[in-house]
């Protein structure tokens, strides 16, 4: 018998969507944005007597998104997700695809690539084509909201877990800025790759100025020192700032010319890309393929329990940001979430199938707001 003879066969029979909004631990803020809670957005997959799970970080709109969805892939190959994938992409033209759609299409991908994994009884990172058995991660949230003594002991906790690289917000008060990079730096030691984050709330002079600066503290990741729609700018930080720091952007990619533009403009050092953004694991195999050819690494951006999979098939990996609020969040959310192993990474269980994520209702009903 032939594989595609020997195969489970079944179909895609139903998505459910849900959304819950869980309130952060503190107040929290970055360079150009506050906020107190968090929204997931949850779908299940269900088809051949299995479900799958995928998930976003979104407005709760992107259920009803989820249920125009549903009429597109139910009935289909469960065992063809990137052919779900394609259907979607075409079925969303009148919608607007990027944003809430494509944050919408990726939570389908993703539960639809589980569902996969759990039909054949296989671990996801070996569906989507592991080629590392782990995934670096650096400790990220140091919130421009925190003092002192929370910025240092969140830090400290993430080199005390065997975290090798941290990241923290900048830009909302620079007034300030110099000496929150100072404390970091003194919480870490000298030892640990201090990244930093302005979300884009710098003007390309001011961005240029800071980077010089902070490579006073051997700061070796600035992110978003202007806005990431502004190509021209994350060029002349890349093109000028100190050498060994690495200027990074891409996180708020929802579709692939997004990124081909990007690399286009040669705005970066490293991309970014967030698979519960830029339209799941279908879209995220095609981003790491165009680092691939250009032999630019990708970082991947936060979900840390889906994206802990998708590095292990990202030939030019750089890392993946394990995100407070979503660490958290995921831990309320989930049996089976993957732990930081010593040297900082996440290793998926090769024992589990798909994701080897349960979904804790119980515990999430409280939070439910659609």
């Amino acid at each position: 018998m032939t594989e595609a003879q020997t195969r489970p066969r079944a179909v895609v029979e139903q998505l459910d969507a849900a959304a819950y909004t869980i309130p952060t631990d503190a107040p929290e803020s970055d360079g150009t944005l506050s906020w107190d809670s968090t929204t997931l957005v949850l779908v299940r997959a269900h088809g051949g007597g299995c479900t799958g799970i995928g998930y976003t970080y979104a407005g709760p709109a992107a259920t009803r998104v989820v249920g125009t969805l549903a009429e597109v892939v139910r009935g289909g190959d469960a065992l063809a997700p990137t052919a779900a994938w394609a259907a979607m992409q075409h079925a969303v033209r009148n919608l607007g695809r990027p944003g809430l759609v494509a944050e919408a299409i990726s939570a389908v991908d993703i539960a639809l690539w589980d569902l996969h994994s759990r039909l054949l009884a296989r671990p996801l990172c070996t569906v989507l084509g592991a080629v590392h058995d782990a995934t670096p991660i650096y400790g990220s949230g140091g919130f421009t909201s925190y003092d002192d003594t929370q910025l240092t002991e969140q830090l400290a906790g993430w080199v005390d877990a065997g975290i090798p690289r941290v990241k923290i917000k900048i830009g909302r008060r620079p007034d300030r800025d110099a000496h929150r990079v100072a404390v970091a730096r003194r919480a870490v030691g000298d030892d640990v790759e201090l990244f930093v984050d302005a979300n884009g709330a710098y003007t390309r002079k001011q961005a240029l100025g800071w980077a010089h600066r902070l490579a006073a503290h051997d700061v070796r990741w600035l992110e978003e020192p202007v806005s990431s729609d502004d190509l021209d700018g994350l060029h002349l930080l890349r093109e000028h700032g100190p050498g060994g720091m690495d200027i990074a952007a891409g996180e708020y990619g929802y579709d692939l010319p997004y990124f081909q533009h990007m690399l286009d403009a040669r705005a970066v050092d490293c991309l970014q890309a967030d698979v519960t953004r830029c339209g799941g694991f279908s879209a995220l195999l095609r981003v790491a393929a165009l680092c691939d050819a250009r032999s630019i690494d990708l970082s991947l951006h936060c979900a840390p329990q889906v994206s802990a999979h998708a590095g292990t098939a990202v030939w030019h990996l750089r890392h993946l940001e394990y995100f407070h609020d979503h660490v958290r969040i995921e831990r309320i959310a989930f049996d089976g979430v993957l732990e930081p192993e010593p040297g900082g990474v996440l290793r998926p269980d090769d024992t589990r199938a798909g994701t080897g994520l349960q979904v804790k209702d119980d515990d999430l009903e409280k939070y439910r707001v659609a």
